[in-house]
């Protein structure tokens, strides 16, 4: 089959004519066989599944789990997260990345608050208009929170549906990814709608995982096109590969009796919002020749901030984001005192081993903690 066929919702019900349809299905392995003790499955208010979608997008349930609870601890229900400083929940986000979500997960909380009283809205219209909320994730939270029958599309059910129905076309295009939402429209079952949402993100997570799928425990294996024609490997279609590019950097830690100097990033852009080390020059793509720090333009940042007395170049080391990899080169510059410019309102000191207590990007936090363990005795 391919996903343009024009009347797909006839053919979805037929490939499951010969007994429970794909929804029942789920929902009956989901019961039995899904995840039931996740923390956002515990009192499933709106509040938590809200808080647990923003935090999943794009990152494993592994990575999550500890934020999630570090978040609820802090900021139990909508209104403490809404009241927060938001440099305080840039601090418990940073490490967690893509750290728009965080602007708009406070931005969201706020406006919850202010508009709807802190309830928020059932209606999955209502919650995509919501900072942050998408309409895969509007229909989770509402699917979840209030039982609306509305579909979901992650990567996830991209990836079950794409392999039961063989989809020999790749989902992230427009015109796939249309016709797959109305796929999972004719899909949904008339109950049970919190086990079939999280039943097919169980079934992507732990069975139809992107390698090695685990066929045999498949509630739709009898039905599925990419098992039955041994396609597995190759459904859903890659997005197809472009150069990935790099960038590089050069960072200077300007440092007095074992403080160091960071620097307010703007609240967009990469890393927006949060503390970090400066930057001279930004960040900038690569050349094909080999890169030696600028000691003399690191020295000369770093007088502005201090009385200069040595430079260090310390190992450099590789950040990778979605869409490049970023080479940097940190350089120790070491200062007889503070000068009166570490006072201007984006600069501030603090000590390297303040830095799980500071909303700092994720390699920055790591440069300043192995700063810490090399100077800590034996």
């Amino acid at each position: 089959m391919t996903v343009l066929h024009p009347d797909l919702a006839a053919i979805a019900a037929s490939f499951f004519s010969d007994g429970p349809s794909l929804g029942d299905r789920v929902v009956q392995w989901q019961r039995v066989h899904g995840r039931h003790d996740l923390p956002w499955q515990k009192n499933r208010t709106a509040y938590r599944v809200w808080l647990s979608e923003i935090m999943l997008q794009q990152t494993q349930v592994t990575a999550v789990i500890p934020y999630y609870e570090r978040f609820l601890q802090r900021f139990p229900d909508v209104f403490s997260l809404a009241a927060a400083p938001s440099e305080e929940v840039m601090a418990l986000w940073a490490g967690l990345g893509y750290y728009t979500r965080a602007r708009n997960l406070h931005r969201c909380a706020q406006e919850v608050v202010a508009s709807y009283q802190g309830e928020f809205p059932a209606d999955p219209a209502l919650l995509q208009a919501l900072p942050g909320i998408g309409r895969s994730t509007a229909a989770a939270i509402s699917a979840f929170s209030f039982g609306t029958r509305a579909a979901i599309m992650d990567g996830n059910v991209k990836r079950v549906f794409a392999r039961v129905f063989g989809i020999r076309e790749y989902p992230g295009n427009k015109p796939v990814e249309d016709q797959l939402w109305l796929l999972a429209d004719s899909l949904l079952p008339q109950e049970g709608m919190d086990a079939y949402t999280q039943g097919l993100m169980d079934l992507g997570a732990t069975v139809c995982t992107r390698s090695k799928p685990v066929c045999m425990l498949c509630p739709l294996q009898s039905h599925c096109v990419a098992h039955r024609e041994q396609l597995t490997a190759d459904l859903p279609v890659r997005k197809p590969k472009k150069a990935i590019p790099r960038k590089q950097v050069l960072m200077p830690l300007v440092m007095v009796d074992g403080q160091i100097l960071l620097e307010q990033r703007p609240p967009t852009g990469i890393w927006g919002g949060l503390l970090s080390l400066p930057e001279i020059g930004g960040m900038q793509l690569a050349d094909a020749q080999p890169y030696t720090p600028d000691t003399a333009a690191v020295k000369h940042f770093a007088a502005r901030f201090a009385e200069v007395q040595a430079i260090r170049v310390l190992p450099d080391f590789e950040h990778v984001f979605t869409h490049f990899r970023l080479q940097i080169f940190p350089v120790i510059a070491e200062g007889a005192r503070w000068l009166p410019a570490v006072s201007e309102p984006r600069y501030m000191v603090a000590w390297p081993e303040q830095a799980d207590a500071l909303a700092l990007p994720a390699p920055v936090k790591n440069l300043l903690t192995e700063l810490v363990s090399e100077n800590t005795p034996g």
